[in-house]
């Protein structure tokens, strides 16, 4: 086996068993008090995980994104809130990474996120928009020569208060068009978060994601040069649907479990009667098998593209394909919880069982809200009227 493999295999094993120990021992916890799950991202950190996707050149482990979604679905299977804050870090990781054109300043940065295994957070979405995360009305506005600010109302941003950097969208100018976009990425220190709102949600508690009016100051060697219009459609978007999907079917796969374990121990109190709950649990099993077939499928089709010719990620037939996975995944995901719940029936509604199913199916619902379904359907239903592509 190749050291790679190796150190992949190790990073996997680390994850599953930070999973297992500390993410699941604190996961109820966590969503009772909507609280970050700070002791399981210690763990991370302490494992190195927060740069498995750096690349090796700069320090990191250039973990495979096979990897680290497997990462993700193992942290989702015990935390919901834990697996959603891993993989928005590491979609901004690898879309910094994805990203780099040899910038200094960028690949000083993510050495840097290696040997002090920083968090990085997101600022995309921005009150004004309506969700559209192709336009911005924030700009980076010149301060003095090689210094920019910002002020933008972020409506959300996931565990800002809890993270150490934070990467946000802008208009590339005060006089530049909304969709003429540029992501800067701001260090602790450089970047002030006002609480704009609490966070006491149905779902993914732990996640911490109130709205906060970001105000910056930073340098303009701290903007990716790649335009954001390329940015979003090769990697954000994409890699957000994939590792989203994964944390998903985590939560779904958990979910499934509890309820074959129930009927399992059901079976032995009861040997040899009749459990009815057995036929439903087989259609539970029915479309979680549709869910890990679309996720399994979406991630092969991106790294395919990706290797063989990343401009196809920029098509029609690529937004819709993405799109469609998140779609698919937002859909399935909840449909198992909530079956999963009709099998265990009362001891699974109820919080103080091993059966409990309801923090799964309140957390996977909110997949349906993470760009809105409706909104990629009105996008979806556009580009179907003039793709051309298969």
């Amino acid at each position: 086996m190749s050291v790679p493999a190796d150190s992949e295999r190790g990073l996997l094993e680390a994850v599953r068993r930070i999973a297992e120990e500390v993410a699941a021992a604190a996961a109820d916890d966590v969503d009772r008090n909507a609280r970050f799950p700070a002791e399981a991202l210690e763990a991370l950190r302490g494992a190195g995980a927060l740069s498995a996707a750096v690349p090796e050149a700069l320090g990191g482990q250039g973990a495979s994104l096979e990897t680290i979604a497997r990462c993700c679905f193992e942290l989702g299977r015990r935390c919901s809130s834990t697996a959603m804050v891993f993989a928005m870090h590491q979609i901004q990781v690898l879309t910094i990474a994805r990203h780099l054109d040899g910038a200094p300043w960028f690949e000083s940065y993510l050495r840097e996120l290696h040997q002090e295994q920083r968090l990085i957070a997101s600022a995309t979405s921005e009150v004004g928009t309506g969700g559209d995360m192709s336009r911005s009305i924030a700009a980076a506005t010149p301060e003095g020569e090689g210094v920019l600010s910002f002020e933008k109302q972020a409506p959300t941003v996931s565990y800002g208060a809890h993270a150490d950097d934070l990467l946000t969208t802008l208009r590339r100018t005060p006089d530049a068009e909304p969709g003429d976009q540029v992501l800067a990425l701001t260090k602790s220190g450089q970047a002030e978060l006002e609480p704009a709102g609490a966070w006491d949600t149905l779902g993914m508690r732990g996640t911490c994601s109130p709205g906060f009016l970001v105000r910056a100051r930073f340098a303009s060697e701290q903007v990716l040069a790649a335009p954001f219009a390329e940015v979003m459609n090769q990697s954000m978007v994409p890699l957000s649907h994939i590792l989203w999907s994964h944390v998903w079917l985590g939560i779904a796969t958990d979910a499934f479990e509890r309820a074959r374990a129930f009927l399992r121990a059901s079976a032995r109190r009861r040997p040899g009667e009749p459990l009815p709950a057995a036929a439903r649990l087989s259609h539970v099993m029915a479309e979680l098998t549709l869910l890990r077939g679309e996720v399994s499928q979406a991630l092969h089709d991106f790294q395919a593209d990706d290797v063989d010719d990343r401009a196809r990620l920029m098509t029609m037939a690529s937004v819709l394909r993405f799109n469609n996975l998140k779609l698919a995944a937002s859909e399935h995901a909840p449909s198992v919880c909530a079956g999963a719940l009709e099998v265990v029936g009362i001891v699974g509604y109820r919080n103080d069982t091993p059966y409990s199913v309801g923090r799964h199916l309140r957390d996977a619902l909110s997949a349906r809200l993470m760009v809105a379904n409706e909104r990629l359907h009105a996008t979806d239903a556009a580009l179907l009227l003039i793709a051309k592509e298969p």
